[in-house]
């Protein structure tokens, strides 16, 4: 009887180094940044009264205040608070403040997470039209960069990261 492999058992595999390009948010480090704005604007002197918080249900943040001025300390409260637990505010989109009766404001704030079909295709060719030598796949809502040399990748990354893409990127799953 002839040993055969379990199947996916790959003998010194053929793989072309590779990355993911991904653009996500952690969760539960903007679940943290949320909870203290709320804290801290319970317990600042000049929001006393008010009904000034943050609500979020994903992907939307709502903000709401007395007024537009209100609505904006507390966004800038927010931005810093984001940014203290790592999470690049570019991935905020802001809607316009709203009235929402009885005098009050709101703002709706989406949290984007994922590259987009149009952005990832504009991506891709921003990589071709640098004649880097590596292969750029979309996969879903990230991009899967390939290349025979780590050099390769690595200047990928390098370009990547230089360029403006609207959107914060990460680099994941770096396989040699």
């Amino acid at each position: 009887m002839a040993d055969t492999l379990p199947p996916n058992n790959f003998i010194g595999g053929d793989t072309m180094p590779s990355f993911d390009v991904v653009s996500e948010v952690d969760e539960h480090e903007l679940a943290n940044a949320i909870d203290q704005v709320n804290r801290e604007v319970a317990n600042r002197f000049d929001f006393k009264g008010s009904d000034a918080r943050v609500g979020y249900a994903e992907p939307l943040m709502t903000i709401y205040a007395d007024d537009e001025f209100k609505v904006t300390q507390v966004r800038d409260i927010l931005d810093i608070k984001l940014v203290k637990r790592g999470i690049d505010i570019a991935c905020l989109e802001a809607g316009e403040v709203e009235e929402r009766g009885g005098g009050k404001a709101q703002q709706q704030v989406t949290v984007r997470s994922g590259i987009e079909g149009a952005l990832a295709k504009t991506i891709v060719k921003k990589i071709k039209s640098s004649k880097l030598k590596v292969q750029t796949a979309i996969q879903g809502d990230q991009l899967r960069v390939t290349g025979k040399k780590r050099d390769d990748l690595q200047a990928a990354i390098a370009f990547l990261k230089e360029e403006d893409v609207d959107l914060p990127l990460q680099f994941k799953n770096f396989r040699d």
